[in-house]
């Protein structure tokens, strides 16, 4: 399935959300995983909402719908940490291009050399492995240990998706900005109409849904990060550690899709190609961006993702909790696919 850009939004929203809410549907009675919710749309022409499934079976029959919320894992990347950067470039406090060690002279090299545009595009060359419990207790700032860690390949050279430069800038904004993280974010997302959106940890409820049971026998991971690097941060990560809702993520795509404004410029520079992730893709700030330049799109590891295709206004939202039984990441491959070319061009 393609997108005809010429097909009217009343056929193309909820013929598409039929199609991929059967996808959806198909994992969820394969006990794929519990449930899921999709939101597609095309800004200024409505939304299509398709649930499927439970929340989980701890929320007894809870169904999932927009206003369920999941642990977005690394949408928080997209969601947090991306915007933020865009608004300190736009003040003048960082230079996508310049050494990190120009706004932050106490960098130790050779972290401090790298760029923020590196660090958002994924080819800084910091380790992927991230690892930090072996830096707790240390007295050192974590981002002093990152950045005096060695690198794995030369900076701008490769594409090597990692967290570690989104965990440092998660550390560095609050410096650069003056306030903790989760102010910062909160902010913005109040400012955005996101009240769905937060930093957790969040109480344990039927509109939450819970995600993976590490050890047998041990309490569900629930209101709290799956992603154990944003676990031992307390939960408040650049990378990771942000709940949201199908709807506010419906929200935000429009922001980003809209005519004007910081965040749809921000969102246009950095779709701008910076680095080949593989044929017919590129990696520009944050974003995975095709090749044609259709569509931009960014997942999160516990089964959420996000498609922005900016010349028709047309998006999709997927939230799940597919990792619920583990982490298998064929789970959500044949949905995504599907999704990405819902919001393709047709051939």
């Amino acid at each position: 399935m393609s997108a005809d850009p010429q097909q009217p939004a009343a056929e193309w929203i909820p013929a598409t959300a039929a199609a991929l809410g059967r996808e959806l549907g198909a994992a969820v009675d394969g006990g794929q995983f519990p449930g899921g919710v999709l939101v597609v749309g095309q800004t200024g022409a409505g939304r299509a909402v398709v649930g499927r499934g439970l929340v989980a079976p701890e929320c007894g029959g809870a169904r999932p719908d927009e206003h369920t919320r999941y642990d977005l894992a690394s949408l928080t990347k997209v969601l947090a940490t991306w915007p933020l950067v865009g608004a300190a470039v736009r003040a003048g406090l960082l230079d996508l291009d310049a050494p990190l060690r120009a706004a932050f002279p106490g960098l130790p090299s050779p972290g401090g050399e790298l760029t923020t545009g590196q660090l958002l595009s994924h080819t800084s060359g910091l380790l992927p492995q991230t690892g930090l419990a072996r830096y707790q207790h240390t007295g050192r700032p974590l981002a002093e240990h990152l950045c005096a860690e060695p690198l794995v390949s030369a900076p701008g050279a490769h594409h090597r998706y990692v967290d570690r430069g989104f965990i440092l800038l998660g550390l560095l904004l609050p410096e650069l900005l003056g306030r903790p993280l989760p102010l910062l974010a909160g902010e913005l997302w109040r400012g955005l109409g996101l009240d769905a959106t937060a930093y957790g940890p969040l109480p344990r409820d039927a509109h939450l849904a819970p995600t993976e049971q590490r050890l047998r026998g041990a309490p569900r991971t629930w209101g709290i990060p799956h992603d154990p690097s944003a676990a031992l941060l307390g939960g408040v990560a650049g990378h990771a550690g942000v709940f949201s809702s199908a709807a506010d993520l419906a929200s935000f795509a429009e922001h980003l899709l809209g005519a004007d404004g910081p965040l749809p410029e921000w969102f246009a520079l950095s779709r701008r190609p910076r680095a080949a992730v593989e044929p017919g893709l590129h990696r520009g700030l944050a974003w995975i961006v095709t090749a044609d330049g259709a569509v931009a799109y960014h997942h999160g590891f516990t089964g959420t993702s996000l498609y922005l295709a900016p010349r028709t206004g047309r998006f999709v939202v997927l939230c799940s909790n597919a990792v619920y039984h583990g982490w298998d990441r064929t789970r959500l491959a044949g949905l995504r696919g599907l999704a990405l070319r819902s919001l393709l061009p047709g051939n």
